[in-house]
């Protein structure tokens, strides 16, 4: 009996709504038919007027979209890696991670300004601590601002004066078109990327053999090995979606470096370090690069 078309969750946002074409194109390409979208609205959109620290963390854009995958309502969902739980249920599994675009961080400004054009203490907007303190570490006498909001609402309070400039993720500006509004790209070790930034989840039931079979075809192996290593180092620390935490990876060739970073909550206390060796040993290295930040004190950052 030829199976129905998949039903793929996603949120409702114009970046989930790219990130969830893209995979239904390429399951399409894959021989998988035309999967249907399907749009749940999250916990995440819902909540506007809080930051995400005081209302449960990233996990709040996932839970209803696993919950409709548990119940049968969809059969896949695709999600922003770096919005994934460290810890996801059971009967649920990561089936692949697609090409993996720039997880680079991206300073926006209005359109025909440069750095050198922000005033002596500019109003720089950015929804991540993890973005927060590092931009502090950068720029000290930058104001930072908490931020919620689509990418679009976010590009107009700069647009309209509300803030100096906005700090967001290069790779969603350039899927929503506006890589020409991309200011300067903070390199790796400037400002250390979120874990998964750049990267897609694509998760299913645990069960599902045939659509993980056919799955398969959309997975990137240099960028599962990245993200792999990445989700080690957080599982490994406990840290949560609200943890001011940088982890990345960066394969090339046969090698790769790894960077973390750290803060507690209120950003007092920080911890930075690289680590870099062999690719196929990228796993063992974040084992590594955790232990170092054990013995410089990173159980008392991400308990108090």
């Amino acid at each position: 009996m030829k199976r129905a078309p998949y039903r793929i969750g996603t949120r409702g946002s114009a970046l989930a709504l790219w990130q969830a074409r893209y995979v239904q194109r390429r399951i399409e390409e894959a021989g998988g038919g035309r999967p249907e979208i399907v749009v749940i609205r999250t916990s995440g959109d819902r909540i506007q007027d809080r930051a995400l620290l005081e209302v449960g963390g990233k996990g709040l854009f996932v839970k209803e979209i696993q919950s409709a995958l548990l119940d049968g309502e969809v059969d896949l969902a695709v999600h922003s890696l770096k919005d994934y739980p460290a810890e996801n249920p059971e009967a649920l599994t990561l089936a692949c991670i697609p090409e993996r675009q720039d997880p680079r961080d991206a300073l926006v400004l209005p359109v025909g300004r440069g750095v050198e054009d922000l005033p002596p203490s500019p109003r720089v907007g950015t929804g991540s601590l993890r973005r927060h303190f590092q931009l502090l570490d950068l720029h000290p006498s930058w104001a930072i601002q908490g931020l919620r909001g689509n990418v679009d609402t976010r590009l107009r309070k700069v647009d309209e004066g509300e803030l100096d400039g906005v700090v967001l993720a290069a790779a969603g500006l350039a899927r929503l078109g506006h890589a020409d509004r991309i200011t300067r790209r903070f390199e790796r070790d400037e400002m250390i990327p979120a874990v998964g930034q750049g990267a897609i989840a694509v998760e299913t039931r645990r069960d599902d053999d045939g659509l993980i079979a056919l799955l398969s075809a959309l997975q990137d192996p240099r960028a599962r090995l990245e993200i792999e290593a990445e989700r080690r180092f957080l599982r490994g620390l406990g840290g949560s979606c609200t943890t001011p935490l940088g982890i990345h990876a960066q394969i090339q060739e046969e090698r790769v470096v790894l960077r973390a970073f750290l803060a507690s909550v209120d950003g007092s206390r920080r911890i930075r370090d690289r680590i870099e060796g062999a690719a196929s040993e990228a796993s063992e290295l974040a084992a590594s690069l955790l232990d170092r930040f054990w013995a410089k004190g990173a159980r008392g950052l991400v308990e108090g």
